[in-house]
């Protein structure tokens, strides 16, 4: 199936979260990325694609969509009984991106990337909502390629493979090492669940500033681990 280009986009810096953010106390500096926001908002085109896919096979550390295999025990569990997902690419968009590269300032460029952060969240928000309104999926959850050891960075080939011309028409290239260009782009799919997940619960990462949810040293090993496996569950670290 054709995935679905979300372009039209509004991108409306906060600058209060910002400010908080980056740690801004004095007015000079406030003024400063004040300027560098309205900069941002007239350039920035952030974007979104996605595509309703059905699991054509599950296994026990698997599942199989369009012939293509994702080995991830932690998704195959996770998905459980679901026939149709959704997956997606998110972006703050290669005109921002160019624009925070261009910048000579250091500490300009750092904040940069904190606008460039807000912006391919307004991306996913328009994202959510878009696939809300067209399919109304009920309760979801998601996982992103790389999130955990369980699904490695290497699994963006494939899904990759699954947007098909997607990637292209959003501009997010992929290097060999599987990083995406604009950095602050996302891929994952989106899929219906009975109960709330997020993988920052299966990581041990300390003080990560993006977490969403507490470390449970305990849920992979009980909610996860196949018979007899012997790691403990420090295979989806």
């Amino acid at each position: 199936m054709t995935s679905i280009l979300i372009t039209e986009i509004a991108y409306a810096p906060d600058i209060d979260s910002l400010r908080q953010a980056l740690r801004i106390r004095n007015q000079e500096d406030l003024s400063a990325l004040e300027y560098l926001a309205a900069q941002a908002q007239a350039l920035a085109r952030p974007k979104a694609a996605y595509r309703p896919a059905f699991v054509a096979q599950h296994t026990d550390d698997s599942i199989i969509i369009d012939d293509v295999t994702f080995k991830s025990r932690v998704l195959r569990v996770n998905v459980g009984k679901a026939r149709r997902v959704f997956l997606y690419l998110a972006t703050c968009g290669v005109e921002l991106d160019a624009w925070a590269n261009s910048l000579d300032d250091m500490l300009h460029h750092y904040w940069a990337e904190e606008i460039k952060i807000q912006a391919l969240r307004a991306a996913t928000d328009a994202l959510y909502t878009r696939i809300q309104k067209d399919y109304q999926p009920g309760q979801t959850t998601i996982m992103n390629p790389g999130s955990l050891a369980d699904w490695p960075l290497g699994q963006q080939r494939p899904f990759f493979q699954l947007m098909g011309d997607a990637a292209t028409q959003l501009e997010i290239t992929l290097s060999d090492s599987c990083l995406m260009t604009p950095n602050k782009s996302v891929s994952g799919i989106r899929f219906p669940t009975e109960t709330g997940f997020e993988s920052c619960q299966l990581c041990p990462m300390p003080d990560c500033p993006g977490r969403r949810a507490p470390y449970d040293a305990d849920l992979y090993a009980h909610h996860y681990a196949l018979a007899g496996d012997a790691t403990g569950g420090r295979g989806a670290l």
